[in-house]
């Protein structure tokens, strides 16, 4: 079972997490949490599991970071979008750790303005964890906003928190702009637009959270019926973008989620062949260990 820690369970346990009287946890609880921290005094490590509250840092240091099967070497300064749907785990690997995090839960993200660019922006993005290295510039202009959440959290300003969601947009839009210019850099035909509906499909189902959630799209011709396209051009455009068929690509999905399951939860094979749209355990003990060359047991040992 993927273990999963609240907010309470944050501000008994990290270092950081030291309330200002008059500033309980009961208390900003009731209209939607908010809070900034110092990385100065963040954890060495944080255990893999899945929180019930969104991250954003401010990470100016090194470190190890692990959600799913994806690993990121978080090897200059970054800004991080950690999503409360997606567990993952941090491991500092240097010895000099600063800049700041604010976390906040879903009553005080709801209180947010949903422009257009709020619904782009990767704190919308709820099956992974975007990563935007910054440069120099970046760093400068994102610690002060930081400050200034801080500074603000401190004083007695009866509006402070309306000026607190200003800034946390001023970071929102800051990732933004990191990532059209990404974007932009990248040549878009129509292949490429079949290819980024395909796999945002395809991550939509996921994580899964419970072995009664069973996948609804399983096959290649599933996807394509949700597309509204034949599953011939379905895979023209794919095959045309990565070289890989959709079936491959469904495969190579089902595999590493049932490598997560199978290492970070207590559920039975069958309940994970259930859930990943296997008919029968059979079927997944076979497909996994053609493409993995042992079977989900002796994975999981």
């Amino acid at each position: 079972m993927i273990v999963s820690e609240s907010i309470e369970d944050f501000y008994k346990t990290h270092p950081a997490a030291k309330l200002a009287s008059g500033d309980t946890l009961s208390g900003t609880l009731q209209q939607g949490h908010f809070n900034v921290f110092s990385r100065k005094f963040c954890n060495r490590y944080n255990a893999y599991s899945r929180r019930d509250y969104y991250k954003i840092s401010l990470i100016i240091g090194k470190g190890k970071l692990l959600y799913g099967d994806t690993k990121i070497e978080i090897n200059q300064n970054a800004l991080v979008f950690f999503n409360r749907n997606v567990p993952y785990s941090w491991e500092t690997s240097s010895e000099q750790q600063s800049g700041y995090f604010c976390l906040f839960n879903d009553d005080f993200l709801n209180g947010m303005n949903r422009t257009k660019s709020f619904m782009d922006s990767p704190i919308s993005k709820s099956d992974t964890i975007p990563v935007y290295f910054i440069n120099e510039q970046q760093e400068k202009y994102l610690l002060e906003i930081y400050q200034k959440m801080a500074s603000e959290m401190e004083s007695s300003y009866v509006y402070k928190y309306e000026l607190i969601k200003n800034h946390v947009n001023l970071i929102i839009h800051e990732a933004v702009k990191m990532q059209s210019s990404k974007a932009s850099n990248s040549h878009v035909n129509g292949s490429n637009r079949i290819t980024t509906c395909f796999f945002e499909l395809m991550e939509r189902q996921f994580p899964i959270d419970s072995p009664e959630h069973k996948l609804q799209l399983r096959t290649a011709k599933d996807y394509a019926q949700r597309l509204s396209i034949h599953i011939n051009h379905l895979n023209r455009a794919l095959k045309e973008v990565t070289g890989k068929t959709t079936t491959e690509h469904i495969t190579e999905r089902l595999i590493q989620q049932s490598k997560i399951l199978l290492k970070n939860s207590n559920w039975s094979i069958a309940e994970i062949a259930y859930c990943l749209g296997f008919e029968y355990p059979e079927y997944f003990n076979n497909l996994f260990k053609k493409q993995t060359g042992i079977t989900p047991n002796s994975f999981r040992k």
